[in-house]
């Protein structure tokens, strides 16, 4: 089955439906570039696409406009002869379903990137919120303008609605951050305190390729490769070229990201040449008090969405205290390029997401009458019964199951008396392989999510439980506390959860991690609230691992919603290391890692779960 948003119940108009009554109005209006100079005399390259008027109609009709803020070239040239290629394949999704509902585009190449000007200091640089007030007075002064603003997009260009709403932009009435990060250190690079390496590798390679303009880089980067994709384009008045050919040379002067993330090695690590710029300062939490109350924020993600985005999408939601806020949770990866559920009808996902944007929008921005205030804030899928769910708060489950690590490699549902404890040798060797959730953020293409798990599975240190007598089904995040002890002062610890199939096929459903120097707990502070147990990250928190002691690990698997039938087991499996994705720790010290359980050292897994008939 589908993600289809028609079945069930979860809507009272789901969003399908709502497209389907908002057909185009209008023709796409060729784009119009120019430069638009900012503050400190930095040039960017901006793309206005305005909705045609059949006939030519009312030429000074004005529109609402949706803002795009991308470093991922706001449209390329293409070769001479060239035709039926598009030439905004980061962005044209936006301009096909706004421009002909009557809203004007704008899409931004944002600073050192495209044909704009200046240079990237930061992922996310704070430069770049200052240029997002001077984009939003530009917009409101032209003549196509109505004065209102709101933006979407996927990724970074997600996590910069957020900063555009935290310049205060008076314009700025709505943002929709599609699988866009609230802290980019736990979200994006360094889950459970442990850094992607693979991530920061290839994010740079993609980099090298756009920013400098590298075309041999890009055909590793399927939504680039096309050789027909030359430059980034000029503007309308560098007909030859020579100022978008002297931006980017100026973008070889850019930060490289494995250098510059690698700075950061705990959350609060500030640059040595700038003592108040850490993590925070390219995170959108950090700026959750210039916010305004009154903009309207629907965020949207997936269950297999990288490393932590659905907890982006989570957080955001939790924290903010706008009255007018929204959340969508389906079965996607990393901008819902695939439907990642093993039980999928088809692998392009069917819900329309910028459909559902465009109700947002067409409420907050066109004022038009949508019934969106009459649905729940919360939409979410559940994976193995292939259905959506709504919800009026988050997590929607309140019940608790504690299932127990126990004697004989199993999962009880009571704490074992007696203590006993499991011993494994971590091998650097084994990996979750190349389709998991962790390729789409780095522009790679996945499809046959965890394939293999079955087979990967059977390496590592598993607890099943007996077969299922009523079906179970859980929504939100378990959460794991481990009593393990380490050979060596410091550890990786991946916890995988996977429903084993009565044929013994083995379907990942989950997984957590956390860098054992970083297992104190503290509370969540008010700009970055959680339902599950948080941790600083930060140096001076950091504890090493005495050595053969046991100590608790207690840590948040990533969220998911999840129908376990009758007849299927669950699985928790327990690995020291991720090679495909992640650095050893420690380096070159495999450690021999003992999970204890039963007694005063009972090790368990939560389940944010309820027992279904």
């Amino acid at each position: 089955m589908p993600d289809r948003d028609d079945l069930g119940s979860a809507w009272k108009v789901p969003p399908s439906r709502y497209l389907a009554g908002r057909p185009s109005e209008f023709a796409v209006g060729a784009p119009a570039s120019t430069y638009v100079t900012m503050a400190d005399g930095c040039r960017l390259a901006v793309d206005v696409i305005l909705p045609k008027i059949e006939g030519g109609g009312d030429a000074s009709k004005r529109w609402p406009t949706v803002l795009i803020l991308t470093p991922y070239i706001r449209r390329f040239e293409l070769a001479p002869g060239t035709t039926g290629v598009e030439p905004s394949p980061n962005t044209y999704r936006y301009r096909d379903m706004f421009v002909p509902r009557g809203y004007a585009l704008v899409v931004v190449d944002a600073r050192g990137t495209g044909a704009s000007f200046g240079t990237r200091d930061s992922f996310r640089s704070p430069r770049e919120r200052d240029d997002y007030r001077a984009i939003a007075d530009w917009i409101v002064a032209q003549p196509w303008s109505d004065g209102a603003i709101g933006a979407t997009g996927i990724s970074y260009l997600g996590a910069a609605c957020d900063f555009l709403a935290s310049t205060g932009h008076k314009a700025v009435k709505a943002i929709a951050p599609l699988f866009a990060v609230w802290d980019t250190w736990t979200d994006n690079y360094y889950p459970g305190g442990m850094l992607i390496k693979r991530l920061a590798l290839v994010y740079d390679e993609l980099m090298l390729a756009l920013d400098h303009d590298r075309r041999e880089l890009r055909g590793q980067f399927s939504y680039f490769a096309n050789p027909a994709l030359l430059g980034p384009m000029p503007v309308d008045d560098d007909a030859g070229g020579a100022l978008a050919k002297e931006a980017v040379k100026g973008h070889l002067a850019n930060f490289r990201m494995p250098d510059f993330i690698t700075e950061f090695k705990f959350r609060d690590d500030a640059l040595p040449y700038d003592p108040g710029f850490t993590s925070a300062s390219f995170s959108p939490y950090n700026y959750l008090d210039e916010i305004p109350e009154d903009v309207a924020v629907y965020a949207i993600s997936g269950w297999m969405d990288g490393a932590g985005y659905a907890n982006g999408a989570l957080s955001r939601f939790l924290t903010l205290p706008n009255a007018e806020r929204r959340l969508l949770l389906g079965p996607w990866d990393h901008g819902a390029r695939v439907n990642a559920s093993p039980w999928r009808a088809r692998v392009e996902p069917e819900l329309p997401v910028l459909g559902e944007v465009l109700r947002f929008f067409d409420r907050h921005l066109a004022g038009r009458e949508t019934g969106l205030e009459h649905e729940d804030p919360i939409h979410y899928f559940t994976v193995h019964a292939e259905e959506w769910r709504a919800a009026q708060s988050w997590p929607p489950v309140a019940a608790k199951r504690q299932l127990y690590v126990a004697p004989g490699r199993t999962l009880a549902p009571a704490r074992p008396n007696d203590g006993a404890s499991e011993s494994f040798q971590v091998d650097f060797t084994l990996g979750s392989g190349k389709q998991t959730r962790y390729e789409r953020i780095a522009g790679i293409d996945a499809t046959a999510y965890y394939a293999d798990w079955t087979e990967r599975e059977h390496r590592l240190l598993s607890f099943t439980m007996p077969p299922l007598e009523r079906a179970l089904e859980i929504a939100g995040h378990p959460v794991v506390s481990l009593w393990l002890a380490s050979s060596e002062p410091d550890a990786a610890v991946f916890v995988y959860l996977s429903e084993v199939e009565a044929d013994g096929t083995s379907r990942y459903v989950t997984e957590g991690v956390l860098r054992a120097i970083h297992r104190a707990e503290a509370p969540a502070p008010r700009n970055y609230r959680t339902t599950w147990p948080w941790r600083t990250f930060a140096r001076k928190d950091a504890r090493p691992m005495p050595i053969g002691e046991p100590q608790l690990l207690r840590f948040a698997l990533l969220p998911t919603a999840w129908r376990f039938p009758k007849g299927s087991r669950l699985r928790l499996s327990i690995s020291g290391g991720d090679a495909d994705h992640f650095v050893q720790t420690p380096h070159g010290r495999p450690p021999r890692l003992t999970i204890f359980s039963g007694g005063e050292h009972a090790s368990l897994l939560e389940l944010p779960a309820g027992e279904t008939s």
